[in-house]
Formats: structure tokens, C-alpha cells, sequence
């Protein structure tokens, strides 16, 4: 009797946190979280050295999922915006508009220096 209760919480739990993913982008930051804000991830716009819409591997899967390279943060769907990062790893956002949302990061990025 208690265990379908608390597996049913816990489902629920997962939900409401792995059930939307937020990105903000901001002048000097870019931020990602999931559901309320416990989850999140917020990389200085200093660290981007390039930005482009890809489509995930079937295999990634969603969640919070190291892949070759970085991280990903995907909520559903294979679409997503790749941040190539100064550190020389990737980290992956998963979106619905991998072109506008990799345009609007871009549109933050200082300009390149010649």
C-alpha cells in the first residue's frame, strides 16, 4: 500500500522537475534549468566561443546526460543548440527552435577579434 503511494510521489517528483527546461539569455550570462530552478546550469558568455543548432543521437536520451564532448540538458525531441565552451568541452541544450535560440546566444557574444 505504501509503495505505490511513494513510487506515484516520486514519478511526480521527476516530473515537476525534469518536466521543463528553461533557458535565459542574458547580456553576460546564458542560463539553463530545469522545472522550478534546482537544476541549473549558468555559463558566462565569456566561456562561448561558438554556437550551432544540432540534432541529438536518438541514444542521448533527456534528462541531465553526459555525452561525448559535455553535457546535455534536453527535456524531449533531438533538436538542440551546441555551445562550444573555452574549456574545450561542449555543453548541448535541448529546444524546439535550435535557430532562433542559437541566434539569439549569438546575438550576446562579443565580436570576434582579429
Amino acid at each position: 500500500m505504501v509503495a505505490p503511494l511513494v513510487s506515484g510521489l516520486v514519478f511526480l517528483a521527476l516530473g515537476y522537475t525534469f518536466g521543463r527546461l528553461t533557458v535565459v539569455v542574458e547580456p553576460e550570462v546564458v542560463k539553463v534549468w530545469f522545472g522550478p530552478g534546482w537544476i541549473r546550469r549558468t555559463i558566462p558568455v565569456s566561456q562561448i566561443r561558438a554556437v550551432r543548432p544540432v540534432r541529438n543521437r536518438w541514444w542521448y536520451g533527456w534528462g541531465i546526460r553526459r555525452i561525448p564532448g559535455g553535457w546535455m540538458f534536453n527535456v524531449s525531441g533531438l533538436d538542440a543548440v551546441e555551445l562550444d565552451l573555452t574549456t574545450g568541452t561542449h555543453f548541448t541544450i535541448g529546444t524546439d527552435e535550435p535557430e532562433a535560440l542559437a541566434e539569439t546566444i549569438r546575438g550576446v557574444l562579443p565580436p570576434l577579434q582579429s
